[in-house]
């Protein structure tokens, strides 16, 4: 997967003639799909840290209306990465086809939106910044299925990445990183149990069991061995009670700042960080956990 996203990434970046022959804005497209604490923030920040992009993350439920989204995007910079996180479920939009009696349904009178499917897509196609160079819109959802498909279509997401539960290959790679291990003896029963295991266990779960035990790799080899052992069809997103495990892949803690009412972008860039209504800057890591191939590894 790594390569695919890298060879993607580079053909993007040295794209400019072909987007500007054919008329068309500057700009991919990918959809991250798969469960929770399946690596869908740190493989943004992967990919931001391999292009050297900025990252504005776009919080859809703080957005008025369709000038309010326009205004947000001309205020973005070329060479930077947009982010619409959980987009099956940060807003409620009126869907094509829909009677305006159907929009309003479910919608909170307190907070009343304006924000429309075409006006994203308008946002999404680049129709508002026609001038604007080399973006990248990362859009994150746990149920692919819920996404209006005007917005799955190439163009708009023009590749769908699914991160999902940890194989036996992504275990190998977590504890290479983490417990600094090619091979272990308990690797092959390891490998027999995970493959007839019920148990679906994400790759955050198993790396922070990993990491609760860095220093000891056989007992983190057996408490992953018990996990998998259990006889009931168990999903494990995280065994960490720190982590979020509802609604969202909120890991997000590891690479933002926390979201409030009047943060609608956070552009992250290194050195300083500057808040005012819209922007919040700040440090972006460029550790290898962060690195594109690395975090690709341990998702594959």
């Amino acid at each position: 997967m790594a390569e695919r996203i890298m060879a993607d990434l580079e053909a993007f970046s040295k794209g400019k003639s072909f987007f500007h022959r054919n008329g068309r804005a500057w700009k991919r497209g990918y959809l991250l799909y798969g469960p929770p604490g399946t690596g869908k923030s740190s493989l943004i920040a992967a990919i931001a840290n391999y292009m050297l992009y900025d990252i504005y993350d776009l919080e859809l439920t703080k957005v008025s209306d369709n000038a309010e989204l326009k205004s947000l995007l001309i205020g973005t910079r070329p060479k930077s990465v947009i982010v619409i996180e959980d987009i099956d479920c940060s807003v409620k939009m009126p869907n094509r086809g829909e009677t305006d009696d159907d929009s309003k349904e479910g919608t909170d009178s307190n907070s009343p939106s304006k924000l429309t499917l075409s006006g994203l897509l308008n946002f999404v196609d680049g129709l508002w910044s026609c001038c604007g160079e080399e973006r990248i819109f990362i859009f994150t959802t746990n149920f692919k299925e819920r996404i209006d498909s005007a917005l799955l279509r190439p163009g708009r997401m023009d590749m769908h990445i699914l991160l999902s539960y940890c194989t036996f290959h992504a275990f190998k790679k977590l504890a290479r990183n983490y417990l600094v291990i090619q091979d272990h003896p308990m690797f092959l029963e390891l490998e027999k149990v995970m493959t007839k295991s019920s148990v679906q266990v994400t790759p955050a779960a198993i790396a922070e069991l990993l990491i609760s035990n860095k220093d000891n790799p056989d007992a983190a080899l057996r408490e992953v061995f018990g996990v998998f052992s259990r006889n009931d069809d168990t999903t494990i997103v995280d065994e960490s009670a720190s982590v979020e495990t509802t609604v969202g892949d909120k890991s997000v803690s590891q690479i933002s700042h926390s979201k409030s009412n009047s943060d609608v972008f956070r552009r992250r860039i290194s050195g300083f960080l500057r808040k005012n209504k819209h922007v919040d800057r700040s440090l972006r890591s460029r550790s290898h956990s962060n690195s594109l191939e690395g975090v690709c590894k341990e998702e594959a």
